[in-house]
């Protein structure tokens, strides 16, 4: 009788006559089960092997059922994921070999379910997961965190049970999520580090020369680099925008001829970091022997990984990391370095601005009092040019009480510039960065548009310090209302962002020319970002002057003294101006 194979049924109740009785093959014996999860138990607690299983009907059709999982005991137990049959009490009444082999026990049958995962912290979003799914008759999901650091996810489905109407077991899946979970917090932590490359504070400002903030900012990237990201060996390089030289900011671990070598932003003969600088793309070198674009950056680096420093999809520098094994950087590690690269571009171009906003410490205190009423009172100013166009010709006394506003408003900074010229002592004034004056810049006024407030902020507290008062908008609607409000008397530069949120910078220099002729335009551009073909429109209509973001300081301020001296010179000749862009 030891050849006689015996098969475990679950049939469909509506089919209820099929081999009722009756063998499904000649020498066999059959056992009925009346549910999926009552056959799970059978299988599992068998005390002989069943030769097969047979499912009926609908049940084979059903999505819920998990036929395909069971169909042998063994496959069940070679699954990546857990598996477990609880009852209502979270009592496991059966596990495959996978979540045996988590709870470091050979037998799971009686064992509470957290108590045999170690007493897990359940992370939600499901804090009950398996009373959701008995009591509601609805899957449920949570996260577990054990006490060694791991991570499991778990799903919970209700399971009926013979003729019972309501769940009083539940299958329950487990997977473990720590790869997945470490990664995201890996992740965070990252994007966390580069958030506080560059955050100083008015008071760390106040107590630094413009050297310790450069050498602190170096100081945080290769902390970061070498305790969150484990990266020994680093080199950090600037592109040098109208040169296109790679200039060094800071290297770790690399050889010092590599350091001092010249490199610039060409794909060919500039090794990986000409590459990665002209392209805009990451490079992993998986076998540097093998690799004709390596140069040799650390003794003995057998690979690198290499990205570029992004500030608004412009190339800024590149971040090149080596590690002595072959095969050292894994996708998993671009991914995190390009994300660590993208804040770090971000601190770069904040500690620039930085250099310039804070170079007199003396008159910090005034500083910090005119940069946060600057915004509001730009604010006041454009609300007070909007009401004002809507009264002229109506209204002469509101529009007279307006234009008190704007004098008022236009007042309360030039009180707060004057306040701090008398406050810093003589050294403060003539402690402009690295000592540069710019007598031309001296009581011009500049219009700055841009959407983004801390560009704007910038705007005047860079400009300011050179005597120049500024006055910025939103939008090329309220920079039209401004100039139209000032008219012949309006402002010796403008200077705009060519995407704008309501036009582009061309189609605000086609609305200034209604107002005014020459326009003292200067538009500022991302790196080979130019919607519409705004620069050539420009180029077209006289323009000679681009400012590429991200520039440097005395960039800027070059542009504006040419766009100043284009404009004197054709008041003097009475001959029309090329547009400043």
């Amino acid at each position: 009788m030891s050849d006689i194979r015996h098969f475990l049924v679950v049939r469909d109740p509506l089919d209820k006559h099929r081999f009722q009785g009756v063998p499904p093959f000649p020498g066999c014996t059959t056992e009925e089960a009346n549910s999926v999860v009552e056959a799970i138990s059978k299988l599992a607690h068998a005390d002989h092997r069943y030769a097969g299983l047979i499912l009926t009907g609908s049940i084979l059709a059903n999505p819920e059922s998990i036929e395909s999982l069971i169909e042998f005991p063994a496959l069940i137990d070679q699954l990546p994921d857990g598996a477990a049959l609880l009852d209502a009490e979270n009592t496991i009444r059966w596990a495959n070999a996978r979540l045996a082999g988590w709870c470091r026990s050979q037998r799971l049958e009686g064992c509470n379910f957290y108590a045999a995962l170690g007493g897990p912290e359940i992370l939600g979003p499901d804090f009950c997961p398996f009373h959701t799914a008995i009591s509601t008759g609805r899957t449920s999901s949570s996260i577990l965190r054990a006490s060694d650091n791991r991570y499991f996810h778990v799903h919970a489905s209700p399971a009926l049970c013979g003729t019972a109407t309501v769940p009083i077991h539940v299958i329950v899946t487990v997977r473990d999520a720590t790869h997945d979970i470490l990664e995201q917090q890996k992740r965070a932590a990252i994007h966390q580090a580069g958030q506080k490359l560059a955050d100083l504070t008015p008071t760390e400002l106040a107590d630094m020369t413009i050297e310790e903030r450069i050498e602190l900012l170096k100081s945080n990237i290769l902390h970061y680099s070498k305790d969150l990201l484990q990266f020994d060996v680093v080199e950090i390089r600037l592109l040098d925008q109208q040169t296109g030289r790679l200039e060094p900011l800071l290297a770790e671990g690399m050889d010092p001829q590599a350091q001092c070598r010249e490199l610039h932003a060409r794909p060919e003969h500039n090794g990986v970091t000409g590459y990665v600088a002209s392209t805009g793309k990451s490079y992993l070198c998986n076998d540097t022997t093998q690799d004709s674009l390596y140069l040799e950056g650390c003794k003995g680096a057998k690979s690198s990984l290499t990205v570029p420093l992004l500030f608004h999809d412009d190339v800024i520098g590149t971040f090149n990391v080596e590690s002595p094994e072959p095969g050292g950087f894994t996708d998993i590690d671009l991914q995190f370095l390009e994300i660590f690269s993208r804040d770090v571009a971000v601190a770069l171009n904040t500690l620039e601005l930085l250099v310039a906003e804070k170079a007199s410490t003396a008159a910090e205190s005034v500083e910090a009092i005119h940069g946060a009423v600057a915004l509001p009172v730009d604010a006041i100013l454009n609300d007070a040019v909007s009401v004002m166009e809507r009264y002229i010709g109506h209204e002469t006394e509101v529009v007279e009480r307006l234009q008190r506003i704007l004098r008022n408003a236009r007042d309360i900074k030039q009180v707060i510039q004057k306040m701090g010229e008398k406050m810093a002592p003589s050294s403060a004034h003539s402690q402009i960065r690295h000592g540069e004056r710019r007598p031309e810049l001296l009581n011009k006024r500049i219009l700055v548009v841009d959407s983004d407030d801390q560009v704007r902020v910038a705007a005047h507290s860079l400009l300011e310090r050179f005597g120049c008062t500024v006055e910025t908008a939103r939008d090329g609607t309220e920079a039209t209302s401004l100039v139209r409000a000032d008219g012949a008397d309006s402002y010796d530069v403008i200077i705009a962002d060519i995407r704008l949120p309501d036009m582009s910078g061309y189609d605000l220099l086609v609305k200034l020319r209604e107002i005014i002729d020459p326009v003292p335009l200067i538009l500022m551009t991302g790196f080979g970002y130019d919607p519409g073909h705004s620069i050539v429109k420009a180029r077209l209509a006289g323009v000679e002057l681009v400012l590429f973001k991200p520039f440097r300081i005395d960039q800027l301020l070059d542009t504006v003294e040419k766009s100043i001296s284009i404009n004197a010179s054709s008041s003097i000749s009475g001959v029309e101006a090329p547009k400043s862009y």
